[in-house]
């Protein structure tokens, strides 16, 4: 008898731009020197999309300073 293995489905990753907003939100907290896991669970996006935004936007999070 063969054995039936289940893969996990892939979630499908939904892309949200950045409004303005936001923006001045990941600002206003890199100016606090929040850190950036608060920060991901406080707007829910991830670590990684808040850092490559800071980039792109010229600002520091976390080590980044």
């Amino acid at each position: 008898m063969a054995k039936k293995t289940h893969k996990k489905a892939k979630k499908k990753t939904v892309r949200r731009a950045y409004s303005k907003a936001d923006v001045k939100e990941l600002r206003a907290h890199s100016r606090a020197r929040t850190p950036v896991d608060k920060i991901a669970k406080l707007t829910k996006r991830t670590v990684g999309s808040l850092r490559q935004k800071a980039l792109k936007l010229g600002i520091g999070l976390g080590h980044q300073r």
